[in-house]
């Protein structure tokens, strides 16, 4: 293992509570924060830009989830390791959250007693998840055990997931289309797919999804 600190990008879209996280950080001498954003799209560049050693991701933030964002971190910086530090304690969540590639999953309760060893632990190439978490992957494979087959996949893809999440935070199809540099055409396509898939009628349904899948705050 190298001598030098571990290089962190903090992602949250609370400016108080990156604070708090990066005086915990950085208090060791064998962790660095190097880079902070304030959403999952500015994480995705800001990880581009300086190729951390491990992205610590909240989930719930704006433009693009921690989730998504892990994602596409998986994808485009696949030496960057993954821990989500989230306020919720959601079996869901984790399950996404490990499916998105993230080694880790600590809940911001217990961020002073759990996060700095929860970095150790995913810098060594472990796992490290809270012990309600490691209740809730027995529960899920004794289930699928039970049931005899996996899980049940997503409903959306990623693309779909990403325009939903815009749609909910109020954006037009003209500015869904350039943040995502695509036509206003092809995002009302997979607006309309999104609708059929989820059962729902309108923008309105589209963001009371979304509040409570935890895409948005609400």
């Amino acid at each position: 293992m190298s001598d030098s600190p571990a290089r962190i990008l903090l992602a949250d879209d609370h400016a108080l509570v990156r604070r708090g996280v990066r005086l915990i950080l950085d208090a060791e001498p064998d962790l660095s924060v190097v880079a902070e954003a304030d959403d999952g799209a500015e994480a995705v560049a800001r990880a581009r830009e300086h190729r951390p050693d491990l992205a610590v991701l909240d989930i719930a933030m704006p433009r693009l989830t921690g989730l998504q964002a892990a994602r596409e971190l998986s994808r485009t910086c696949p030496g960057t390791r993954i821990l989500i530090l989230t306020m919720y304690d959601n079996e869901q969540y984790l399950f996404e959250a490990l499916g998105a590639g993230a080694s880790g999953y600590v809940l911001k309760s217990v961020a002073d007693r759990d996060l700095v060893e929860a970095c150790r632990a995913t810098m060594r190439g472990e796992a490290f998840l809270y012990p309600g978490a490691v209740g809730a992957l027995i529960r899920d494979h004794l289930a699928r055990a039970r049931e005899g087959g996996a899980g049940p996949s997503r409903a959306l893809t990623d693309r779909e997931e990403e325009i939903l999440k815009l749609v909910a935070e109020g954006h037009t199809s003209q500015q869904i289309a350039d943040l995502l540099v695509i036509s206003p055409k092809t995002v009302e396509r997979h607006r309309a797919n999104v609708l059929q898939k989820l059962g729902l009628k309108d923008r309105l349904e589209l963001t009371r999804y979304a509040v409570r899948v935890g895409l948005i705050e609400p």
